[in-house]
């Protein structure tokens, strides 16, 4: 058996901005880019043509959403443009550690997470209470390519673990996108049902259902 962590309203909570498209503006004028009077109509339509389930990279809808406007920056200026734009405050929710240290108990353990923000992960374990040595794997929608509920995101997340998908636990707060692991033969625990603080126990007898036989 292996555990899965959502990080993102999981184990930390994390503010965003309130009107992401003005922010992601404000950082490329700070970077000398002139921004379409439509900037926010722009942000808001589709750029990239992506399978369904992949994960779009934000700073290259970003590039595309100028380039729709006839506005070319140079180099990479709208990864870093995004990656300012997206600096969160942290806080480690209660229960996580303990959530996380009972799932070691039991196995391997990793970070799944959506994130379309390169860089955002990392930063946001340095901001918490946890750290990349914490996760066996850490796997996110950017790097990976595709989006939870999609079954390749979990599929990679169990393969660096060395488990089969099905082996696969996969803790997170969204029943839609979490509870995509169930379509890969694994099991779900979403905190809508199981608060944080009762994650240990119900890993617990998630364990006891397998050594007994029963369907967990």
């Amino acid at each position: 058996m292996a555990v899965s962590f959502d990080l993102f309203g999981t184990l930390v909570s994390a503010d965003t901005p309130d009107d992401p498209a003005a922010t992601v503006a404000d950082a490329l004028a700070d970077r000398g880019v002139d921004v379409p009077d439509d900037w926010s109509d722009a942000y808001r339509e589709p750029h990239v043509d992506a399978p369904e389930g992949a994960e779009v990279p934000l700073h290259a809808h970003v590039a595309r959403a100028l380039a729709s406007r006839g506005v070319h920056p140079s180099g990479n200026v709208p990864r870093r443009a995004v990656v300012s734009a997206f600096d969160p405050a942290v806080e480690t929710r209660d229960g996580a550690r303990e959530a996380l240290e009972a799932a070691r108990e039991h196995g391997p353990v990793a970070l799944c997470s959506n994130c379309s923000v390169p860089e955002l992960v990392g930063r946001t374990l340095v901001r918490s209470d946890f750290s990349r040595d914490d996760f066996d794997a850490v796997v996110s929608s950017v790097a990976c390519g595709w989006r939870k509920p999609s079954p390749e995101i979990f599929e990679q997340t169990a393969d660096e673990l060395g488990v089969a998908p099905e082996e696969l636990i996969h803790v997170g707060d969204d029943p839609r996108t979490d509870g995509g692991i169930e379509g890969v033969g694994g099991r779900a625990i979403v905190l809508e049902e199981t608060p944080l603080a009762a994650v240990p126990d119900r890993l617990a007898e998630l364990l006891e259902d397998d050594s007994s036989g029963g369907a967990g």
